[in-house]
């Protein structure tokens, strides 16, 4: 089904997309204690097709977020709160042959501490991840705030996260 204003009214907060012109974006879940899940929608004939959930290998954890989509598709990269943990991490899933999503791979150490990890991007030339890592911390009063800096890593940790097909 489409419709010509398939985004109207989802409480969606970022988005990435890929070459194809589909957009890979974050909805907000306020039934869910503002957690979210990914979502997609495809220029189908020169219009975007409903938001499709996806699966819930992709959609697993809580605040699940801030997708980034290789221009061809070929990755998806996000962070979420996963195995008990209350820090996000960046995870990535390959596309397979068979168009479907493959294991949910965490990027590892030289990507996730015990800190905040979120915002993965990679540059329009392939060369380089970059990704914001901070902590939350406290004030006297009881509110809280985050503080943090952006960082980078060479983006040849995808090729050697992506597994032999």
């Amino acid at each position: 089904m489409k419709s010509h204003e398939p985004f109207q009214d989802i409480p969606i907060v970022g988005f990435s997309i890929s070459s194809k012109a589909t957009y890979y974006f974050y909805v907000l879940d306020f039934d869910n204690g503002g957690s979210g899940h990914i979502s997609y929608s495809r220029l189908i004939d020169g219009e975007y097709e409903n938001p499709q959930k996806m699966s819930k290998a992709i959609n697993t954890g809580k605040y699940i977020a801030h997708p980034f989509i290789a221009p061809d598709e070929s990755y998806l990269i996000w962070d979420a709160e996963k195995d008990g943990k209350n820090t996000p991490d960046i995870y990535i899933s390959f596309r397979q042959k068979d168009g479907s999503w493959g294991t949910v791979i965490n990027m590892g150490d030289k990507i996730n501490t015990p800190l905040y990890e979120q915002h993965a991007r990679v540059t329009p030339d392939g060369k380089y991840l970059f990704f914001w890592k901070g902590d939350v911390k406290t004030r006297e009063d009881g509110s809280r705030y985050v503080i943090g800096s952006p960082y980078w890593v060479d983006a040849k940790i995808i090729k050697t996260l992506r597994p032999q097909q």
